[in-house]
């Protein structure tokens, strides 16, 4: 392997980002079918033309034994696709390439990781070999890969489209012949590409990928699409040649190669070209093969549209994704968030004090308008769909329950929910986590769930739903439910109690979960059970913002809930004055606001201050006391309270007054601060306010633990 991967920054971010895309497909495509029990044709197509790509790309990228595996699972799919598959490989077939899967995944991820690949894997490999030659009887098919090569001639290669046989034609019956054999019609495809559109010979490969799902590339003109350096200027200035052996009509063909991205015309042709410089022909049959009439079939002369639409016909379709780097769309956050702060500091200077100014007033309306939508925007921009951090959790719950004989079903909720990429990244992680658990200590094996009367199927829910600016995501299962006393007696071994035991609520017992160190598990096995890790799983919650709240009933089943903002970088938020000081709490944070009359207020055997609220007391928190700040409020009665929620208790906290709700952008403490920004300070991050000046924003969380 050479360094050219490492060197090329951008194609290699392509290459991981479209592996790592088509092996989770190809996951997700294995599941389900195993869970219907059958395997489509249409899913075999898939699976074939998945590891066609990857083949492709990564011997263009030179990772040769990732194209040498994707190469002989391709070959296996080949003879699937012809002959199907006995039902007595069928769960042979998943768990091979399952695995073949996993093997990817690891070899894409040191490559992501600057990494050299593996050499080789010849367990893998023979794998591969030895399944294919059980199900072709006893030898492999014509297509496939000798085991003793590390690579296969493309000339051999059934599904290799873009080199043309090179066999003799005295001893091998022409390419139309063989089509003939079996059924199918044989066409010649002159294929002209959008002016401009650059890398030719790139969009060439990718209409050879699509046509291999519904037939046979024969041979291409030019050849060897991917390793020629000169096909891209021949493709441009000639056009693109095909043969396709298949059973499709012309119009279907002209549709299908139309819906291919820059596709401007598709002709019909009686033959190739026959010119002895492969160059030359390119070159010189341009014209006789578009300026003849007989040379262009009953279809394309039926649609002129088709060459003169710019690949916009009625079976075109314009390309509205693309694919940016998340860097980009970071500074470009941070560029909307400076934009937020500007416009406050133009429409809130201290300039403007006093003055009557209409058409400026307007103005600044206007901008606040605009500015609102920009952010909007660029925040949806960041926006994806929670589905595929989902969809890993099926493998998860295949594979420990084939390891654990657990039968459990999991059902899948608010796929379509969309959070932002970094709220994504930080939940992956502990969601993986608790469904560990859940296979491991939760969900009972077949005989205990039919001793407890329960479907023998157990059951693991995965929802995600947007409420308010918040994301609520559940982890829930009907196993056996978590035992109170166990845990408060575990953790009473443990000298992890803080009060006495009889004073713990089911909802605090369930918290000390979350402790570190804390297990229910007697053992130590391969899957951590219920509350190892659990820690980890909340702070890695509370980091990117969010809470953790526990729910169980023993014997029923077990809840645990993840609130999560639905984005980090700009935050509604409710500034509060404390003396001289401004500072702001996240919206998502404040039940209700209120002033409190002296009768409210109680106070605990300890002393501490208490209010009662619609016959509920929440103890008080004065901030001024926690951030040591002389010239406030002090007065119940003069001040303001509000109602606040960390996720697992609520509290009052005790300001001067409420300033307004504004939209803050978060910025991080400088670092000479950076030891204020710690767990449990109260402090969660700082924004800039219109007239300049600094607030800090409040941990909620923190502070809540705290006092």
């Amino acid at each position: 392997m050479s360094d050219f991967d490492y060197a090329n920054d951008s194609m290699l971010e392509m290459y991981l980002f479209e592996s790592t895309t088509l092996l989770d497909q190809l996951d997700e495509i294995l599941l389900q079918s195993e869970k219907d029990g059958n395997l489509s044709s249409d899913n075999v197509n898939e699976i074939f033309r998945i590891m066609h790509t990857i083949k492709g790309s990564s011997a263009m990228m030179e990772f040769d034994t990732i194209s040498h595996v994707s190469h002989k699972l391709e070959d296996l799919f080949y003879v699937i696709r012809d002959n199907g598959i006995d039902d007595d490989y069928f769960q042979e077939l998943f768990d091979l390439v399952l695995g073949v899967s996993d093997f990817l995944k690891e070899e894409v991820e040191k490559i992501r990781q600057g990494q050299r690949p593996s050499e080789e894997n010849k367990e893998l490999a023979a794998g591969i070999i030895d399944l294919l030659e059980r199900m072709n009887g006893t030898s492999a098919p014509a297509g496939a890969a000798d085991p003793a090569e590390p690579s296969v001639p493309a000339a051999a290669d059934p599904a290799e489209p873009s080199v043309p046989a090179a066999a003799d034609p005295a001893e091998k019956s022409s390419p139309a012949e063989e089509s003939a054999q079996s059924g199918q019609k044989t066409y010649f495809l002159h294929v002209n590409f959008t002016a401009d559109c650059q890398m030719e010979n790139i969009r060439a490969f990718m209409l050879v990928n699509k046509l291999e799902t519904v037939g046979k590339v024969l041979e291409t003109l030019p050849e060897e699409l991917n390793t020629n350096k000169d096909a891209s200027s021949i493709i441009s200035q000639n056009g693109f040649y095909c043969s396709l052996s298949t059973d499709l009509s012309t119009e279907e063909i002209t549709a299908m190669a139309k819906g291919t991205l820059s596709v401007y015309t598709v002709e019909f042709i009686d033959a190739f070209p026959t010119v002895s410089s492969k160059s030359a022909a390119a070159s010189s049959t341009v014209s006789s093969a578009t300026e003849s009439g007989p040379a262009k079939s009953s279809a394309a002369a039926a649609n002129p549209s088709d060459s003169s639409d710019g690949g916009k016909g009625k079976s075109g379709k314009q390309q509205n994704l693309i694919n940016v780097d998340l860097n980009k769309l970071d500074t470009l956050m941070d560029l909307v968030g400076e934009i937020v702060i500007t416009e406050s500091m133009v429409s809130g200077s201290a300039d403007l004090a006093g003055l009557e100014l209409d058409n400026f007033n307007r103005a600044s309306r206007q901008l606040r308008k605009l500015t609102d939508e920009l952010q909007d925007i660029v925040m949806s921009i960041r926006m994806v769909p929670i589905a595929a951090t989902f969809q890993k959790m099926r493998r998860i719950v295949r594979d420990m329950g084939k390891k654990l004989n657990k039968d459990v079903d999991l059902v899948l909720m608010g796929e379509t929910t969309e959070v932002d990429k970094t709220i994504i990244d930080g939940i992956a992680d502990p969601l993986m986590h608790l469904v560990r658990n859940a296979m491991d200590h939760a969900i009972e094996d077949k005989a205990g769930r039919i001793s407890a009367k329960k479907d023998p199927v157990g059951r693991i829910i995965l929802s995600a739903q947007n409420i308010g600016g918040d994301i609520f995501i559940t982890v829930s299962d009907d196993g056996k439910g978590l035992d109170a006393e166990m845990i408060l007696e575990k953790a009473k071994s443990k000298n992890l109690l803080t009060k006495p035991e009889t004073e713990y609520s089911e909802k605090e017992i369930f918290n000390l979960l979350t402790v570190p160190g804390f297990s229910t598990k007697d053992a130590v096995t391969e899957f951590s059970g219920r509350g190892v890790g659990m820690d980890v799983v909340k702070k890695n919650i509370e980091k990117i913002g969010g809470t953790v709240t526990i729910e169980s009933v023993k014997g029923t089943g077990t809840n645990i809930f993840f609130k999560i903002p639905l984005t980090l970088a700009i935050i509604a938020s409710m500034e509060i004055s404390v003396g001289k000081n401004v500072y702001a709490i996240p919206i998502s944070n404040i039940r209700e606001s209120f002033k409190a009359s002296a009768n409210q207020l109680l106070s605990d055997p300890d002393g501490n201050e208490m209010i009662m609220i619609r016959g509920v007391c929440y103890p008080i928190i004065r901030l001024h006391k926690v951030f040591h700040i002389q010239e406030a409020q002090t007065s119940i009665v003069d001040g303001i309270l509000l109602l606040v929620d960390s996720g697992d208790r609520l509290a009052c906290i005790f300001a001067d007054e409420l300033l307004g709700k504004h939209q803050v952008v978060v910025k991080p403490l400088p670092v000479y601060l950076s030891r204020y920004a710690a767990k449990g300070v109260g402090i969660a991050g700082c924004t800039i306010l219109g007239d300049g000046s600094i607030s800090l924003i409040l941990d909620i969380q923190g502070i809540l633990n705290q006092y």
